[in-house]
This record gives C-alpha cells, structure tokens and sequence, in this order.
C-alpha cells in the first residue's frame, strides 16, 4: 500500500499513523509516477485537483485552464491529499467512506 502525499500534510500524517504498513511517497520529492496519476485522474477527475489550496489561488487563469495531469505534473502540490493506492483500488482523500473502506478510523 502506498500513500501519495506530502510528509508535512495533516491529514497524510493521519493516514500514515491509521495505516502503519504503508509506505508515503513524498509527491513534491518524489513525484506521482505518470501510469498512477492517469488511473487517478481517470478515476476521480477534476476532484484530483485541490482548488483550494494555497498553491491553486496563486496560479493565473492561464496556468488554471492547462489539463489536470500537466498542471499536477508542474505543480505536485496541486493533488487533493492523500491518494491511497492498495493494490489495484485507489482512495482519494480521508474521509468516512475511504476509512470505512480501509477498515481504519483516524
């Protein structure tokens, strides 16, 4: 199991210690590889996207309309935290229904 994140993100702290085998991937040290972040996106859509992030509000309506996967590739940041793959399901956020799924409350 893998969780796509940033080390520093509350809630991916949360699901680390809710899911102690998991291993975190760092997303602005090590990336999201690009075979994930296409099933993501195709599985999720515009909800992989954080548009209310701090990174999203200092973007310009330019850089704003660029496809998702191109703009989560140049801003890494961008990607609604945690992405949980476990093998081939894949859970975007920490919610009710990710931690009932999970068998994990956090």
């Amino acid at each position: 199991m893998r969780i796509y994140g940033l080390k520093n993100c509350d809630t991916c702290r949360k699901a680390m210690k809710a899911l102690p085998q998991a291993e975190l991937v760092d997303v602005r040290v090590d990336g999201v590889p690009d075979e994930v972040m296409a099933k993501a996106h195709s599985r999720f859509g515009d909800k992989l996207l954080n548009t209310r992030s701090t990174t999203w509000r200092g973007l310009s309506e330019d850089e704003r309309a660029t496809p998702p996967l191109a703009l989560l590739a140049a801003h890494p940041a961008l990607m609604k935290r945690p992405l949980i793959v476990d093998g081939d399901q894949m859970y975007l956020g920490l919610d009710k229904a990710t931690q009932g799924a999970l068998g994990v409350s956090a």
